[in-house]
């Protein structure tokens, strides 16, 4: 089969949507949509699981226990992006259908902010009334007071059970990885196989990158690469990684729309990605091959970025 029929034929299985949401950067969001959303996040969290992964108590558990048991599965992997774009579309959607949420997942564009420590204590991503609240500079310990200060996580960190509550420690020293000069040089990445091993950065990189530097960042549950979804910001910051690689993909959508390469596991024997790899959801919601995910603008997408 021919590059130019495999793309044919992957966009012909993509539905059209009925409703198209609109991903926005979280300062774009009105202060009663930015209320609205951590409303939603909290009611997810006060919901019962649904997933059969130990120790879960709520919906919000079933989202990180699923990253935390497919943790080596889905990074250093050519599966990565794709299967991080599924996982924060189904969240988006549970958000929307379970707790009466009106919009789209948000995404923090953390260029805004990487000025310096102080610009970063004053993005509104950290307000503690109208956003998620901040976090200890230079330590990490549990968030101080705002929307999720009193909320106990039951997993993490790492693959490890323990009830505690969320941790972080801001450690500016990241901000130097999450500028716009950096977002262009992992933007101008020729291939896909480029663009996804300078967006996740170490242990293949020899410098820390955009993804592990948020990561990073943030700190405490977050820094973990298990089980940061514990944080809510998680999702903010994926959504935002995967606005850069929607980019990425329109720069030329004829050659990088169904673009996809790399490993499927990071032990061998390796065996490379194709658009048939399935998305494993764990019993979150329905597995789909990667070729459903390379239009975001298809079912089961139906998103854009502005």
């Amino acid at each position: 089969m021919s590059r130019g029929t495999e793309i044919s034929d992957a966009a012909a299985e993509t539905q059209e949507c009925e409703v198209m949401l609109q991903r926005k950067e979280w300062r774009m969001l009105e202060v009663h949509e930015r209320k609205d959303y951590i409303r939603a996040v909290q009611c997810l969290q006060g919901l019962p699981p649904i997933s059969s992964f130990p120790s879960v108590k709520s919906r919000f558990d079933d989202f990180q226990a699923l990253h935390i048991n497919l943790t080596d599965r889905i990074h250093l992997v050519g599966q990565f992006l794709p299967w991080h774009r599924r996982f924060v579309s189904v969240y988006e959607a549970k958000l929307r259908k379970k707790c009466g949420y009106q919009g789209a997942n948000p995404y923090w564009d953390w260029t805004k902010d990487s000025k310096n420590l102080t610009t970063l204590l004053r993005s509104p991503v950290f307000n503690p009334t109208t956003g998620f609240g901040g976090g200890l500079v230079g330590t990490e310990g549990p968030v101080p007071p705002g929307p999720f200060s009193t909320y106990t996580l039951s997993l993490g960190p790492g693959p490890i059970i323990q009830r505690h509550q969320l941790m972080r420690g801001l450690n500016a020293s990241f901000l130097a990885y999450l500028t716009k000069a950096q977002v262009l040089n992992t933007t101008r990445q020729p291939t896909f196989e480029s663009f996804r091993i300078e967006l996740e950065g170490r242990p293949v990189t020899p410098d820390v990158k955009i993804h592990d530097g948020g990561h990073r960042l943030i700190g405490g549950d977050m820094a973990d690469t298990y089980s940061s979804p514990a944080d809510p910001i998680f999702y903010l910051h994926h959504a935002n990684l995967d606005r850069i690689w929607w980019e990425w993909q329109m720069v030329d959508p004829q050659t990088r729309l169904f673009d996809i390469s790399g490993r499927t596991s990071v032990d061998p024997p390796y065996q490379n990605v194709t658009l048939d790899f399935m998305l494993d959801m764990g019993g979150v919601a329905p597995h789909v091959p990667i070729r459903k995910v390379m239009d975001i603008r298809r079912k089961p997408g139906c998103y854009v970025y502005v």
